[in-house]
């Protein structure tokens, strides 16, 4: 059996978990704490940092760009990246945006502040920071915006690794309630068909301890 370890809400974990049931692979979860990772986590991944995938055939896999790939090449099927090299090129440049961009300015500024940094630092969170971020997402679904208007998915007809990123980051934003939905009707639309998928129920069941998520977190009406 497969095991991915993962953290609650860690975007690239939750993106890991969405290609996967994607692509129908059973697996079996392993949750970690990463501010104080375990030493099976460490005899993984010297680093401490989650997702790491151990596959069937025992092979050991980290980070989550580095997992994609892998599950894209030994899993082909149906493809997440594109078919051809423009696809590709356009499904990666979008993917790279939230995972570096959005991650950087929003999910960093809210998602830590709010949540992490007590763990990581004992530290109380920064305001100036939260807001920040609360005022950065407004840029980021405007971007969605502009690209679900003239397309079916973020890269383009096809649902692929470009809108599993984007959606993992703010679902981890939304699990906190601090996604202006309501201002944005195409992004929201846009996240709800992904929301019913069947490779995002699992994530709609995640529960963090201490941390109780918002009202509409796992609503498919929201």
């Amino acid at each position: 059996m497969r095991t991915l370890y993962y953290s609650w809400l860690c975007p690239f974990s939750r993106k890991i978990r969405i290609l996967m049931g994607e692509k129908k692979l059973d697996h079996k979860l392993r949750v970690e704490k990463p501010w104080s990772p375990s030493d099976e986590l460490l005899s993984l991944n010297p680093g401490g940092n989650v997702p790491v995938l151990i596959d069937v055939n025992e092979i050991i896999i980290c980070h989550d760009t580095a997992i994609v790939e892998y599950l894209e090449e030994a899993y082909p099927g149906r493809n997440f990246i594109g078919d051809d090299i423009y696809q590709r090129a356009e499904t990666r440049r979008l993917a790279g945006w939230f995972d570096e961009l959005f991650n950087a300015e929003v999910t960093r500024k809210i998602v830590y502040e709010k949540i992490l940094k007590r763990h990581y630092e004992q530290a109380q969170p920064d305001v100036t920071s939260i807001r920040a971020g609360l005022t950065n997402i407004h840029k980021h679904l405007r971007y969605i915006e502009s690209l679900i208007d003239v397309r079916n998915w973020l890269a383009g007809d096809q649902f692929s690794i470009a809108d599993i990123s984007a959606a993992s980051h703010l679902s981890c934003i939304d699990y906190l309630g601090d996604v202006p939905w309501d201002r944005y009707p195409l992004t929201k639309e846009w996240y709800a068909r992904i929301k019913s998928r069947p490779s995002f129920r699992s994530l709609l069941n995640d529960n963090m301890p201490g941390v109780v998520p918002s009202s509409q977190y796992a609503n498919l009406d929201f």
